[in-house]
């Protein structure tokens, strides 16, 4: 279940976390810990867990992490109609700007494929 869906950093996480993590892994493992235990928290499937960070990262304004999520909420079977429904989702809330840039981001993670 959920437990099986949390995946470890790769070699598709930034090089400045990889970096981060590398220079102070006591600090990954609790975060990955916190992210483990955020997801087994409750009922909710990975594509909806990815398809929630997305409107997490368009409120937030992260690049790099909403084309992670992207990748997997595609990966998790999301479709482009969802991860954009997820992004629209932010406009009147955090703002056209902020919405067209995280749109632009996703396209960007599409046209890169999972």
């Amino acid at each position: 279940m959920a437990s099986e869906q949390h995946k470890p950093p790769s070699s598709s996480v930034p090089g400045t976390f990889q970096a981060f993590v590398k220079r102070f892994p006591a600090l990954g493992r609790a975060h990955e810990d916190i992210a483990k235990a955020a997801e087994e928290a409750g009922p909710l499937d990975a594509k909806t867990l990815a398809l929630i960070k997305i409107g997490i990262c368009v409120g937030a304004g992260l690049e790099s992490a909403l084309r992670s999520h992207v990748r997997r909420a595609m990966q998790h079977g999301a479709t482009g109609a969802e991860v954009e429904q997820a992004i629209l989702l932010g406009m009147n809330t955090v703002g056209f700007p902020r919405t067209v840039a995280a749109w632009s981001w996703a396209n960007q993670q599409f046209d890169r494929g999972t």
